[in-house]
């Protein structure tokens, strides 16, 4: 969001005197969201869930989940989606549809702006707005997104067990994504743009030691090929050098491991975040540095990213809105 949106955003909700009051509100409807919300459901704090701009979040771009516990022959990630906001609704969950463009957790209600224009005013606030992954900007990655591309090894890797993938990035991320690929996978190219890995030491080793991992220095991926589904990655080879030439690997798999971005705007105005803009929780707590908010999901978690770990923090924020509603209603 520009300056400017963020400076009308905020002169909408300073200039707003009456908001629609709330016990518990839910900022996002991923596995976070929705296990939040039928938890605080269950337990009558009659809880209002806004679903963002991605309703289902990161999910819905996934065709097969296999390792979500419950579903013994798989889900796609979309009907995943719809059987959580079933159950969440089933209990008394309110779903609408909207995305908070600004907030103001100043004072002991925390109001909340939804689409520029709706005034909410929250005892508590559950934020589970997820992270996005990052994507290299390929017009092809988008043909591809469910047909070969992936930014999430430990969720697709399965379906490329013995064929050849790619991995994209130089850093940690890259790195452990190659690493498990390498477990599955015939073969797995890293593609670094620069000529050393940023990677750890120990990480690094880890990659050496892998017989079918080939690392890829000075490249980018110009573009992304195939039918219906991927088949192979034309690169640009010898970056900046007058050698610089195209160059096409055959692959079946394509893995972004240039990291996410936690979508915290605009609660960073009030709740604190790390480095990389992750909003910090209070140690085996959902808890934020702001007393009656809460964080669970992807929106804090930058080591595991997981759905079944976004559920699980989803019920931890919910009990611990409960206790703190318990404590200051």
């Amino acid at each position: 969001m520009s300056n400017q949106k963020q400076d009308e955003a905020g002169n909408k909700l300073d200039q707003l005197k009456d908001g629609e009051k709330i016990r518990c509100l839910i900022i996002g409807s991923g596995p976070a969201g929705y296990t939040a919300a039928i938890y605080a459901a269950r337990a009558n704090l009659k809880p209002v869930l806004y679903q963002g701009i991605t309703p289902g979040g990161q999910l819905t771009t996934t065709t097969d989940v296999e390792n979500f516990p419950g579903y013994a022959d798989g889900v796609t990630g979309p009907q995943m989606m719809e059987d959580l906001q079933k159950q969440a609704e089933r209990f008394g969950t309110e779903v609408r549809y909207g995305t908070v463009t600004d907030v103001n957790f100043s004072g002991p209600r925390h109001k909340v702006l939804v689409d520029d224009e709706k005034l909410i005013e929250a005892k508590v606030v559950i934020i589970a707005t997820g992270a996005t992954a990052k994507y290299l900007g390929l017009e092809s990655e988008e043909k591809f997104k469910a047909g070969g591309v992936s930014a999430c090894a430990t969720c697709d890797g399965f379906f490329y067990k013995g064929l050849d993938v790619a991995v994209v990035g130089g850093g940690d991320t890259a790195v452990e994504e190659a690493v498990y690929l390498a477990s599955l996978c015939r073969k797995v190219y890293m593609i670094v743009r620069k000529d050393h890995l940023r990677a750890s030491h120990v990480m690094q080793e880890r990659v050496m030691k892998a017989k079918n991992i080939e690392i890829l220095f000075k490249r980018n991926t110009k573009e992304l090929r195939g039918d219906k589904v991927l088949k192979e990655a034309v690169l640009v080879k010898d970056i900046g050098e007058p050698s610089e030439k195209e160059e096409i690997i055959t692959i079946d798999g394509f893995f972004l491991g240039i990291g996410h971005t936690p979508n915290s705007y605009p609660f960073s105005k009030y709740v604190e975040t790390d480095d990389a803009d992750y909003i910090v929780t209070t140690a085996k707590s959902s808890k934020t540095s702001v007393p009656g908010v809460f964080a669970c999901g992807d929106v804090q978690d930058h080591t595991y990213r997981q759905a079944v770990t976004a559920a699980g923090s989803g019920c931890m924020a919910a009990m611990d809105a409960e206790r703190y509603l318990g404590e200051n209603d």
